[in-house]
């Protein structure tokens, strides 16, 4: 089940909605074009995305690491 193609897209839409929010509640509403680029990573980025926005102190960190992926 967890290879099947909708089970990846759930636990995908679920991740982004969790790290969106702590995106927002730590950086405020993110520009349009960075919700999008957060929005298309997978579920393992997200994952890894979640860990790393701890150290973040600025939405500078979080573009570096967009373009990193």
């Amino acid at each position: 089940m967890k290879e099947s193609v909708i089970y990846q897209d759930i636990v995908q839409k679920k991740a982004f909605k969790l790290i969106s929010r702590q995106l927002k509640r730590r950086f405020g509403d993110l520009d349009g074009s960075l919700v999008e680029q957060v929005r298309n990573l997978s579920a393992e980025q997200l994952e890894n995305l979640g860990e790393e926005l701890l150290d973040f102190s600025e939405i500078a960190d979080l573009v570096v690491w967009l373009e990193q992926q």
